[in-house]
């Protein structure tokens, strides 16, 4: 079955590449010298940004961005180190702005699948896109480390990542699909597993950039961008944090210099964010509560049982509502029908003296970036909005205390909902990246 599913995979690629092919298409799976490379490329099109973000585009609830309810929000009374509201907006007056930016609209999305390493330590094939500006070099590239998806259709390899927006600025992005999604769909997703995703993730990096070399497409500097949102902002900062002690070396054949870091958003403490659940009895975001149980007990091994902590009637419906990656998140909420934390966990799970969820934060800890002996060495830019009804703003406050000394610039302030805070998160990317290259440019 494992096999069958991957060969309707790829197929389903492949048949989309072939429905983009016109006089100017370079076929980057058959470039001479690139077959023996670990990044493999199965299917490629090209995608035009001149009209908008294309309609398999999703949010981090899993809604598709061109179905989104415009949301208007009232003023932010504070914020630092980032661009600032004055006034009431809307998430798709934020769409039109991140459209505005740069004047790259051609791009190429190219998917492909590279060698990394399972929870034991076995090898495994995962798969993830590559998206270039059309018809020349990228400026520098960007590892993206993606947010909570659901369905497999929001995979990267599956779907226009909304970070690839940051082409039109010229950039290279990078963004592998986890264990669990693209080529690996029928495995359990290692959910906030740290260094195994981490991992994953700069296997892929470390796969594409000689391929990149052999294709004429090396970014004009070495130097990696880092990003990620949600699940993806503590990602990129476990990213960070396996970069920074194991490929920093620079007489390393896989030494990866850092140019900056932008994470926004994430669980860098799932310890205090379990813990939020529990003490508040509410979960905002449903689904998080059985995805955080799954990644904890399976990723890491615990001597548990998903039923030891979740309501029977949520355990009976894990394969079919989210291992089968057939539904979004937002559906998936709808059908759990209730943000009740203890109808959603049992009562051994509630009691944070119990020694389950004794054994259960001992996993939490160590998933926790903040737990880390770690200093973030390169620049950080670090965004979270303390309205944040999905991932609690004591996640940031808590790396903030831990970070104390970092070269980390922190943008909290009041700006409304997770989603739409991800929107603002890559606008400031956008900015940031805008300003760097226009005082670049003035430099020289």
């Amino acid at each position: 079955m494992q096999g069958f599913r991957h060969i309707v995979f790829l197929l389903a690629v492949a048949l989309t590449a072939c429905q983009f092919h016109d006089d100017t298409f370079v076929d980057f799976s058959d470039i001479e010298g690139a077959k023996g490379l670990k990044f493999q490329v199965i299917g490629q099109h090209e995608t035009d940004l001149s009209e908008g973000l294309p309609s398999n585009c999703y949010l981090p609830d899993g809604t598709p961005v061109n179905e989104w309810q415009e949301e208007t929000e009232e003023p932010e009374t504070e914020a630092h180190n980032g661009p600032r509201r004055t006034s009431s907006v809307t998430g798709a007056g934020i769409l039109q702005e991140l459209l505005k930016y740069g004047n790259q609209d051609q791009v190429i999305e190219i998917v492909g699948t590279y060698p990394s390493y399972d929870g034991d330590w076995n090898p495994i094939t995962l798969s993830g896109k590559v998206i270039l500006p059309k018809g020349q070099r990228p400026k520098r590239l960007i590892l993206v480390s993606h947010y909570t998806v659901c369905s497999n259709k929001e995979a990267p390899s599956n779907c226009f990542s909304l970070e690839g927006i940051l082409v039109k600025l010229g950039y290279g992005l990078i963004i592998p699909d986890y264990i669990g999604y693209g080529v690996t769909a029928q495995e359990v997703h290692p959910y906030l597993v740290m260094d195994l995703t981490a991992r994953n993730v700069v296997d892929m990096y470390l796969a594409v950039r000689p391929w990149l070399d052999v294709i004429g497409m090396a970014p004009e500097e070495r130097e990696l961008i880092l990003m990620g949102y949600s699940q993806g902002g503590a990602t990129t900062m476990a990213v960070q944090h396996l970069i920074e002690t194991e490929y920093c070396y620079t007489d390393m054949d896989d030494y990866i210099p850092l140019h900056r870091v932008f994470a926004g958003g994430g669980p860098y403490d799932v310890k205090a964010t379990y813990e939020r659940f529990v003490t508040t009895d509410t979960a905002s975001y449903p689904v998080a509560v059985p995805l955080v149980l799954q990644g904890m007990i399976k990723g890491n091994k615990l001597q548990m049982e998903m039923s030891d902590m979740m309501q029977s009637w949520l355990c009976d419906k894990m394969d079919e509502w989210i291992n089968s990656k057939r539904f979004t998140s937002a559906q998936i909420n709808k059908m759990i029908g209730t943000k009740v934390t203890h109808k959603l966990l049992t009562d051994e799970a509630m009691d944070q003296k119990s020694d389950k969820v004794a054994e259960l934060y001992k996993a939490m800890t160590i998933n926790s970036i903040i737990s880390y002996d770690w200093v973030p060495e390169a620049a950080v830019y670090m965004m979270h909005s303390m309205d944040d009804e999905t991932v609690p703003y004591t996640n940031a406050a808590n790396a903030k205390s831990r970070w104390k000394t970092a070269n980390i610039s922190y943008n909290f302030g009041h700006y409304g909902t997770h989603v739409m805070t991800c929107l603002r998160f890559i606008y400031s990317v956008q900015s940031l990246l805008d300003q760097e290259e226009k005082e670049r440019r003035e430099y020289e």
